[in-house]
């Protein structure tokens, strides 16, 4: 079984975000980028189904500038056997991304492609539906766990009060959330394994963004405390405040 990865490049979920003097982009200088968190989830999934069938392939495939390659390197130190760069740079219209992406994954026909549920950076949840769409699979979004039964995914869909199981045939898409999948790391095997395995750089498919940054500026600053009593005395000013000023209660 072949299965394909999309993951994407992304500030640190950790670092402190500056903005860039033209107040249209993020200051890169001193960040730190890594795989997006769902994308990884995505990554261990593919490669517990792939040890499962005790066989295949799992392809990396990211949108993005050079400086990519450091990612798509840590998922071949993961364990995933290729990688492929399409170079180009990526936007917030996710259907930009998504024709770039499905232009090249029409080469690889892949089984299965996994996308993590949304990118950390923009939020979008798009990027994987728009793709099932562009290239005619069936999809099943924020799956938590996933198996391949006879050329059948089954799905599983955490819903309020339960879980939703979902049965689509191969090829299909899935987008990926935490559930079970804790990524592993990789071991100083992989790691060195990583530099040797091939990672295929291409021109990705120009697609004009419809989507643009008209800027970025930072939240208002919190207003300070203010307290009000201590103990019992403080609660009927304080319930006051919450039902007059805060209008919560």
């Amino acid at each position: 079984m072949k299965i394909v990865v999309c993951m994407k490049r992304v500030p640190d979920t950790e670092a402190r975000i500056r903005i860039a003097g033209n107040g249209e982009s993020i200051d890169p200088s001193g960040l730190k980028f890594v795989v997006s968190p769902y994308d990884e989830f995505a990554v261990e999934a593919a490669l517990r189904l792939k040890e499962a069938a005790g066989d295949g392939e799992v392809v990396a495939v990211t949108l993005g500038e050079a400086a990519a390659g450091e990612q798509l390197r840590s998922v071949l130190a993961m364990g995933a056997d290729r990688a492929v760069r399409l170079d180009g740079t990526p936007s917030l219209d996710g259907l930009a991304v998504a024709r770039a992406l499905a232009a090249e994954l029409k080469e690889q026909e892949p089984d299965l492609i996994l996308c993590g549920m949304k990118a950390a950076d923009d939020d979008g949840q798009q990027v994987g539906p728009m793709l099932a769409e562009l290239l005619d699979r069936p999809c099943v979004t924020v799956v938590s766990d996933v198996e391949v039964h006879e050329g059948v995914v089954v799905a599983h869909r955490e819903v309020e009060g339960g879980v939703e199981v979902v049965e689509v045939p191969l090829p299909a898409l899935l987008t990926i959330t935490k559930g079970p999948h804790e990524p592993r790391y990789p071991s100083l095997k992989g790691i060195m394994a990583a530099k040797r395995k091939p990672m295929e750089e291409k021109p990705a498919l120009t697609v004009e963004p419809r989507v643009r940054v008209r800027g970025y500026r930072e939240p208002p600053p919190r207003p300070e405390g203010r307290i009000v009593g201590e103990g019992p005395d403080a609660v009927p000013e304080l319930v006051r405040l919450l039902r007059d000023e805060a209008k919560v209660l």
